[in-house]
């Protein structure tokens, strides 16, 4: 992987999902879930919640990608004609041909419509495919159970808890569930399994 597998033109799609680098202008698409649906970053260390929180949200992002360690999208569902959320890489290791996929949240209407599969196929697909990656690791904090089903629907191998490895907005401790994705998974029946749950 080289500066050039990322770049501001870097855009997934299909016939359901557009995934496009996350812009500071992106502030307008996503505001009304910070201002309307808080509880989305209920399970988040890191939380877009109001319009300023959002700003430095994304802010945060930008600057990641910039700096080379993380590379954010904003999620648009062609079958409503709008934006939805946010996904991205993060934590890439070049040298250890891995990265992990994450930060991602939905607003509550395009959540259980079949999106989040589409875009984790291309972010898949992308990761295994383009960059080469050898590895795609997923992490949650262990009570938030929808986003474990949802990954685990995806053909994740649950790998461990890291006890208390985090600390939540109201200054609790979580344990973090670990599950990954290896490229010879992808190839021999990831893949294929999840293309089949696209709906």
């Amino acid at each position: 992987m080289n500066n050039s597998d990322f770049t501001q033109q870097t855009i997934l799609e299909d016939e359901t999902a557009l995934l496009r680098p996350l812009q500071i202008t992106d502030v307008e698409h996503l505001k009304p879930f910070s201002l309307t649906e808080p509880d989305l970053w209920k399970y988040s260390m890191v939380q877009a919640i109001g319009e300023e929180g959002l700003k430095d949200y994304i802010a945060a992002a930008i600057l990641g990608r910039e700096e080379q360690r993380e590379y954010p999208f904003i999620v648009f569902d062609k079958r409503t004609g709008s934006y939805a959320g946010c996904t991205r890489f993060y934590d890439i290791q070049p040298a250890n041909s891995s990265l992990q996929l994450g930060y991602t949240w939905y607003g509550k209407g395009f959540q259980g419509t079949g999106l989040n599969k589409h875009c984790k196929f291309l972010l898949l697909e992308f990761a295994f495919e383009h960059l080469d990656m050898e590895r795609v690791e997923f992490r949650a904090d262990n009570d938030n159970k929808r986003s474990i089903a949802a990954m685990k629907s995806l053909g994740c191998t649950v790998e461990g808890i890291l006890r208390s490895n985090g600390v939540r907005k109201d200054g609790s401790r979580r344990d973090s569930i670990v599950l990954s994705i290896l490229k010879e998974e992808w190839e021999n029946e990831v893949k294929e399994n999840l293309r089949s749950k696209l709906i």
